[in-house]
């Protein structure tokens, strides 16, 4: 009787085969077997000043982000959180951002970054609700005339001019309302900035304010030369500066916005630099 011979299978499925077996005396799926080998790269991190080495990862996937390798050196040296990292190609480089993929850099199979200390980070929705709350309390302090401004023969008195009065109403809301528009409306493309700054920033507002609140509050402070005519002038200005972008005028702009593709463009408003512009225009010439 004559044997039948079976063809042999091909090297491939025969390593296949092998591999499968292998995962099985393992404990593991055939599939956990088959899965393709990524080839790890290895990451030096230098100071961007002295080159000397901070950091040494030797098992990073190709894939990985610079976001991921923030969070990596931050398990090294927990002081310098990702917000405070600059993490560059060159020492004297732009920095990289977040969404950049490794294998995506010039860089080969040890690829070799460079960190930058940023400082102390503020984020910037809190750097805005400094800035705006901090004129809402100085301006307070000169309406309510505290003893160490005026004074103490004018402490805790209050001016027998109601426009002084209608002054600190008109003061107030555009402070509320620019704190309420930084919690609810307006978004920020970049998440911090160096708290040194802070300083620099709130030197307008809270300066201004103060110069403001001194003479319009002052004991010796006298009405407009032109009378409840000026007045009432200002306040025309005034609610017209703050019912523009409302209701149906922000309704309408958005609209506009929206047939002009202006949307899609990132800006501190979310509804777009257009939006942002007059709501910029009609608060800035109150503050002046």
């Amino acid at each position: 009787m004559r044997e039948t011979q079976v063809p042999a299978p091909p090297p491939a499925l025969v390593r296949v085969m092998w591999y499968e077996d292998s995962a099985l005396q393992q404990g593991l799926e055939p599939s956990e077997a088959r899965a393709p080998i990524l080839k790890l790269q290895k990451v030096e991190i230098l100071d961007w000043k002295t080159k000397q080495q901070l950091c040494f990862l030797d098992k990073v996937e190709p894939h990985a982000t610079i976001s991921d390798i923030r969070l990596m050196f931050h398990k090294s040296y927990p002081q310098w959180y990702p917000a405070r990292q600059s993490i560059r190609l060159d020492p004297k480089g732009k920095s990289l951002r977040d969404e950049e993929i490794l294998q995506h850099l010039p860089v080969g199979t040890t690829a070799t970054l460079y960190f930058k200390d940023l400082g102390p980070q503020i984020g910037w929705t809190m750097v805005f609700l400094t800035e705006y709350a901090g004129p809402l309390f100085i301006y307070f302090l000169f309406y309510f005339r505290m003893p160490f401004v005026y004074g103490l023969d004018d402490k805790l008195t209050s001016s027998p001019h109601p426009v002084v009065n209608l002054a600190c109403i008109c003061h107030s809301f555009h402070y509320i309302k620019r704190l309420i528009e930084t919690i609810f409306v307006h978004r920020f493309s970049h998440g911090t900035m160096p708290l040194r700054s802070i300083i620099k920033n709130c030197f307008y507002y809270w300066g201004f304010a103060a110069w403001l609140a001194y003479y319009i509050n002052h004991p010796l402070y006298t009405p407009p030369s032109y009378g409840q005519k000026q007045i009432n002038f200002a306040v025309i200005m005034f609610l017209w500066c703050k019912a523009l972008p409302n209701n149906r005028w922000k309704s309408w702009l958005m609209e506009l916005c929206e047939s002009h593709h202006i949307l899609a463009i990132r800006s501190r408003s979310r509804y777009g630099p257009a939006y942002q512009y007059l709501w910029s225009c009609t608060n800035m010439p109150w503050e002046f």
